[in-house]
């Protein structure tokens, strides 16, 4: 039987500040993206579980396209599997709107379709039901 918390949904929105560029291009590093992956991951645990949680692991990550400082970024946290204490969350950030310094300074546009940068699959662990 499945469980009524599989399916679950939550998703951020987060701006990325110039002040995370780390590299050529205005690059940001994917800590950056594990970090959101773990700020959604706790509002899943709250929701399913009233209480925080710990991430455990990541069983896959994948980069997929670059993440520039100015960019918009909506990531979003599956839960895919209810175990006893753990949660598998399928994971995706895509960018939804992109800075564009070739048309200003300050230059920025929403895309028409967004960009998956990063996916990965974590498990993430909660006290005992009860407990």
């Amino acid at each position: 039987m499945s469980d009524p918390r599989e399916g679950l949904t939550v998703t951020h929105r987060r701006y990325v500040p110039y002040a995370h560029a780390h590299y050529a291009g205005d690059l940001v590093d994917g800590a950056y993206m594990l970090g959101l992956f773990g700020d959604v991951a706790t509002e899943v645990c709250i929701r399913t579980d009233g209480d925080e949680g710990l991430f455990a692991s990541y069983s896959d990550v994948q980069f997929r396209a670059p993440v520039r400082a100015g960019d918009v970024l909506e990531a979003s946290a599956v839960v895919k599997r209810v175990g006893t204490r753990s949660r598998t969350l399928d994971f995706e950030a895509r960018v939804v709107c992109r800075g564009r310094p070739d048309k200003g300074e300050s230059s920025a546009e929403v895309l028409a379709e967004p960009v998956v940068a990063v996916t990965a699959t974590g498990t993430v662990v909660v006290p005992p039901a009860g407990g």
